[in-house]
């Protein structure tokens, strides 16, 4: 999974370089100006972030189905036993002190 996610942010890393050249270029030629070179830009960045937040989604979506596969206890199920504990301490005590 770390592999696959590694090439993934590594291929969206490389197409905002080339994406970078290619404007870059395009306003060395004059066939770009510097405002739209910058728009351009802009919009390729805002997309490339928009890209990133869902790659962040899927990599947590796989996380956690990774972890409910593998059956490992999650911090709410831990929370949820330590609750439990402390009404269950709570209730023995006031049943010891009926006694």
């Amino acid at each position: 999974m770390f592999e696959i996610v590694r090439k993934a942010l590594l291929a969206g890393l490389g197409a905002q370089e080339k994406a970078k050249e290619l404007i870059d270029e395009l306003m060395k030629k004059g066939e770009l100006s510097q405002t739209e070179g910058a728009k351009l830009m802009k919009e390729v960045l805002e997309k490339a972030e928009k890209g990133s937040g869902e790659v962040d989604k899927k990599v947590a979506e796989m996380a956690q189905k990774t972890l409910e596969r593998l059956n490992l206890t999650t911090r709410k199920d831990v929370e949820a036993l330590e609750k439990n504990v402390q009404e269950l301490t709570a209730r023995l005590k006031r049943l010891e002190e009926a006694k």
